[in-house]
């Protein structure tokens, strides 16, 4: 069986994405991530279109990969120079790279509108910049771009601009659905007819997303016989982005029995995942097949039941496998399941049907129906749970707050102080502070008011916060009346937990979940000194 390699190019195509801006750094991070996932190939950039792509490939010559290979990406050379003198594929020859890909056109409509030269003349530009490239590298790549469409509108010469490439010394001849509006019963029916037109070429598969098909296009290529995959961490790209290899991985080698990494590595795909989020800044897709944090979370009641005896019935393949977890959350849909599956993860045995069991459901769907959400906020429910079974410690009470806003004309921002009373054992705390705005100003007084007695409390950092206006079903609560939901997301240097307050007020749905933060952020240092 031939091994279809993955080829990443979350560092080129993927930066392309209008969200995503990446410097030489964060690429050398990701690569190195990459490289301990197991890729194949890892498509650096472009480095004669900017200093940043220029940096990496000077900076990774200072380090060893174990699996990848680098790759530097350019195009065909300028219709204005010969392949010996151009710019562009003398930038791909100083960079070094192990591997070069360059891309050329193969829609004739392309040539003749965008590059503005014959058809004739196209060709010459393919064969003649990949025989030159050709001697200079260890492994050298044709990306046909618009290759697709170009068939459909003039087979003969797609298939010839591919013929030409091949005479170059292309060794992988890759397929680009560059517009992304193929779909997968045309791409399995135009790589038959590649294959069969050129039979001793090797054929590999770029594909974007439009039409939400990335995925199923590649699939589709592999199971005609393709070598190569293109694609990016997280579906990253241009426009819709590309072919997402978070799904492309897995689904090749639990699904299609293809394995395509280093034998153990796929449980590191999730990880990997997050990580390029984190180092691109953004926000992890929560419903991402495979790798997203609700892949394998369960929500209804009869599902949480079902998996609770077989795992296999609600979920397609062990989370283990792509290195994510199962997820059971609390909703006002939970049933007795949802709690003692989420009891037993927090080591609290309970037996169904008990009055405690039937106590914090009942709870739970009460909050939820004044617009709690313990789904997105399970540090709050687990301390509902234990105060539910007198199992939660009781480490302050608050006595009394006290907010004041003002404006003065000759100031350019609000000011904000907070007083805050709270009672420890037998001791009562009464400070102040100030912040920038009511929310910082009253955590600021809540920590001063515990640090004598909790010094640990300032560890905490707050990493996200978020209000919702809450849709009300009462005809006068509409507007600013209307309940608002706090959700924070608090961290330490180890752990990092949510929870959430609702009210009409929004300082007291920011207080619920401040008391909740603290609260739990001191439980975890219980539970450290018992561990001790």
């Amino acid at each position: 069986m031939v091994k279809v390699q993955i080829y990443d190019t979350t560092l080129r195509d993927g930066a392309q994405a209008v969200d995503i801006n990446l410097t030489a750094e964060d690429k050398m991070r990701i690569a190195l991530k990459l490289d301990e996932l197991g890729v194949d190939y890892i498509e650096g950039g472009w480095p004669g279109s900017n200093p940043t792509d220029k940096r990496f490939f000077e900076d990774v010559q200072g380090h060893r990969l174990k699996h990848a290979r680098i790759a530097a990406f350019g195009s065909t050379h300028n219709p204005k120079n010969t392949a010996e003198t151009d710019p562009n594929l003398k930038g791909l020859v100083a960079s070094r790279a192990p591997v070069l890909t360059i891309f050329g056109k193969t829609w004739d409509q392309h040539v003749t509108e965008a590059l503005r030269v014959d058809l004739p003349r196209n060709l010459e530009l393919i064969e003649n910049s990949l025989a030159w490239l050709k001697p200079q590298c260890q492994e050298l790549f044709f990306d046909a771009e618009h290759f697709f469409d170009g068939f459909r509108i003039n087979r003969e010469y797609a298939l010839e601009c591919l013929k030409r490439a091949h005479q170059g010394g292309a060794e992988v001849l890759v397929l680009c659905d560059t517009n992304g509006g193929t779909l997968p019963c045309d791409i399995r029916k135009i790589c038959d007819a590649v294959m069969k037109a050129l039979p001793l070429a090797k054929i590999g598969i770029h594909a974007h997303n439009d039409t939400d098909m990335a995925v199923a296009n590649s699939l589709m290529a592999v199971q005609a016989g393709v070598v190569q995959v293109q694609g990016t961490m997280n579906g990253f790209g241009e426009r819709c982005g590309n072919a997402n290899l978070c799904s492309i991985i897995p689904t090749m080698e639990l699904k299609l029995k293809k394995p395509v990494l280093p034998k153990g590595n796929l449980a590191l795909l999730t990880a990997v995942s997050r990580f390029v989020d984190e180092v691109a800044n953004r926000v992890p897709f929560s419903r991402q097949p495979y790798v997203g944090e609700a892949a394998f979370a369960h929500k209804g009641g009869i599902h949480v039941s079902a998996v609770a005896k077989n795992s296999m019935l609600y979920e397609h393949i062990q989370p283990e496998k792509v290195g994510n977890v199962q997820r059971v959350v609390l909703s006002d849909m939970s049933g007795q399941s949802n709690i003692l599956f989420k009891a037993k993860e927090y080591g609290i045995m309970l037996e169904k049907g008990s009055p405690e069991v039937l106590d914090i459901l009942q709870q739970v769907k009460d909050q939820e129906a004044l617009g709690y959400e313990y789904s997105a906020a399970e540090a709050s429910f687990e301390l509902l749970m234990r105060r539910a079974l007198g199992l939660s410690r009781r480490y302050f009470t608050l006595v009394k707050y006290r907010m004041l806003d003002w404006k003065q004309a000759d100031c350019e921002n609000p000011l904000a102080e907070a007083t805050v009373m709270v009672q420890v054992g037998g001791n009562v705390e009464h400070t102040a502070a100030t912040g920038l705005g009511p929310v910082n100003a009253l955590d600021t007084a809540l920590r001063k008011s515990l640090a004598r007695f909790y010094p640990r409390i300032n560890e905490i950092r707050l990493l996200d916060f978020k209000v919702r206006v809450l849709n009300s079903k009462s005809k006068t609560d509409t507007g600013t009346a209307s309940n608002v939901r706090v959700l924070i997301t608090s961290g330490d240097q180890q752990d990092t937990w949510t929870t959430v307050g609702v009210s009409h007020n929004i300082i007291q749905a920011s207080w619920q979940a401040l008391e909740d933060s603290v609260n739990y952020k001191l439980l975890l240092e219980d539970r450290k000194k018992l561990i001790r």
